[in-house]
């Protein structure tokens, strides 16, 4: 059974950078599209980013494009989310997902992480 841990979340002041990593155990990656998403109390979880499982196809979602960057290191069983200009906006709890379908809506993914929280405040 494929587990999903992100690690990497804090508080980061408006400007700043932060790096999120969604590292796997219980089997490989390989085969695996994986999403980034985060969601508020309240609200829709939102598609932030995916990768294809070979890595060579990244997706964004307008709010985060130009700032985030994704990427995976299959060897390693981890993918990361770089980001960069954090805005106050960006504040939310950050879940991992692996899937079959290279997507950013949350029903193509069957795996899912406990999530990591990132505040972004002065």
């Amino acid at each position: 059974q494929l587990q999903l841990v992100e690690t990497g979340g804090g508080l980061v002041q408006p400007g700043g950078s932060l790096r999120l990593s969604c590292t796997a155990s219980g089997s490989t990656l390989d085969y695996y599209v994986i999403g980034w998403f985060r969601q508020a109390p309240g609200k829709e979880r939102e598609g932030v980013s995916c990768i294809s499982s070979g890595g060579g196809s990244t997706k964004y979602a307008v709010s985060v494009k130009g700032r985030f960057t994704i990427s995976r290191d299959n060897a390693k069983k981890t993918v990361y989310l770089q980001m960069i200009s954090l805005k106050p906006e960006d504040t939310d709890i950050y879940y991992c997902a692996a899937g079959g379908i290279y997507s950013l809506r949350s029903n193509s993914y069957n795996y899912w992480g406990q999530g990591t929280q990132v505040t972004v405040s002065s």
